[in-house]
C-alpha cells in the first residue's frame, strides 16, 4: 500500500483533492499534512494550493515547509496543482512582485499584462475561469489515456509563460498562449485543477498514483 501526502498550508480545498485521489486508488493511504516527517516518509507528494502568492510563501515559511516541498520535488512522484505549479517558478508579479521557490526558471503574470504586452482585447473576464483546451506539448506518462486537446477546468488570475526546453509539456490560450503543464524528472505540475476535471482530470490523477516518477516512465 503506497502513502500520498498532500500538503497542508491552509490555502485550497484540500479535502476535495484528497477525496479525488482515494476515488482513483483505493488502496493508497492519502494523508492532509503539514508534519514535515509525514511528507518525507509518504511516497507520492501532492501540492496543491490557491489563492496569492505572497499567503503561500508566507505560510510554507511559517510552518517551515519550504524546505519540505523543495525535498519532496528532488527525490519522489510530485505533483503541484494551481498555486501548486506557481509556486515551483522563480517569480510572481503577483502582490507588487514575490520570489517563489525556484525550482522553475520563469515568470507569473496577471493576464491583463499578457493582454497588454500582446495588444489583444481581453477575450473574457479574469480571472480565467471554467473549461478550456489543454494541447499536450510534450508527451509525457501523465497523459496516458487521455486525448489530446481535451478539456479541464480552470480558476486562476496570474499564469505561467511557456517555459523553454521542453518544461512545458501542456499548453493553453486564454487570449495569450500559457504553461497548463510542467514536467522534469519526477515533477509534473498542472496550472488546471485536475481535481475539478472530471473523467479527464480523474485519470491523470490515476496516472499519478501509478506513475514511477521517470519521464519516460510507466503508468
Amino acid at each position: 500500500m503506497s502513502s500520498i501526502a498532500v500538503i497542508d498550508y491552509g490555502m485550497g480545498n484540500l479535502r476535495s483533492v484528497a477525496k479525488a485521489l482515494e476515488h482513483v486508488d483505493d488502496r493508497a493511504r492519502v494523508h492532509i499534512t503539514h508534519e514535515p516527517e509525514q511528507v518525507r516518509r509518504a511516497d507520492r507528494v501532492v501540492f496543491p494550493g490557491q489563492g496569492a502568492i505572497r499567503d503561500c510563501m508566507a505560510e510554507l515559511q511559517r510552518l517551515e515547509l519550504d524546505a519540505v516541498v523543495l525535498e519532496a520535488a528532488r527525490n519522489k512522484p510530485f505533483l503541484g496543482i494551481c498555486m501548486g505549479m506557481q509556486a515551483l517558478l522563480e517569480h510572481s508579479e503577483e502582490n507588487g512582485g514575490v520570489d517563489a521557490l525556484g525550482l522553475f526558471s520563469g515568470r507569473v503574470r496577471h493576464f491583463r499584462d499578457g493582454f497588454a504586452a500582446a495588444g489583444i482585447a481581453p477575450p473574457g473576464k479574469v480571472p480565467h475561469m471554467g473549461w478550456n483546451t489543454v494541447y499536450q506539448d510534450v508527451p509525457h506518462p501523465i497523459w496516458n489515456g487521455i486525448a489530446d486537446a481535451s478539456h479541464f477546468y480552470f480558476v486562476h488570475s496570474y499564469f505561467v509563460e511557456l517555459l523553454p526546453d521542453q518544461l512545458t509539456i501542456g499548453r493553453c490560450d486564454y487570449g495569450v498562449p500559457f504553461t497548463a503543464a510542467i514536467a522534469r524528472d519526477n515533477i509534473v505540475a498542472t496550472q488546471f485543477h485536475p481535481e475539478k476535471s472530471q473523467r479527464v482530470g480523474l485519470e491523470l490523477l490515476a496516472n499519478f498514483t501509478r506513475w514511477d516518477g521517470e519521464p519516460g516512465g510507466h503508468v
